[in-house]
């Protein structure tokens, strides 16, 4: 095998991999050279993205309308809690 060769498949796993661990260099690099030359895997890579920064945004209004619902109230002057 081509040392930096790498699938579609292949890159695929590795762009969801980065998502939870930083890769290797020859990995990074493997996936910047199949970036440069294919035309699915950049799709790809923008959706799992997007995915997940919808994910973090989801996270962070969940965490936001948790705290404000445990917060709403309390210690406050003319409340009820």
């Amino acid at each position: 095998m081509i040392p930096f060769k790498r699938t579609c498949k292949q890159v695929a796993a590795l762009v969801v991999a980065r998502e939870d661990r930083a890769l290797p260099l020859a990995e990074r690099l493997a996936l910047r050279l199949h970036m440069g030359i294919c035309s699915a895997c950049p799709k790809f890579e923008h959706q799992i993205l997007s995915i997940s920064q919808a994910m973090r945004q989801w996270r962070a209004y969940g965490n936001d309308a948790a705290s404000h619902e445990t917060h709403e109230g309390h210690g406050q002057p003319g409340k009820s809690p």
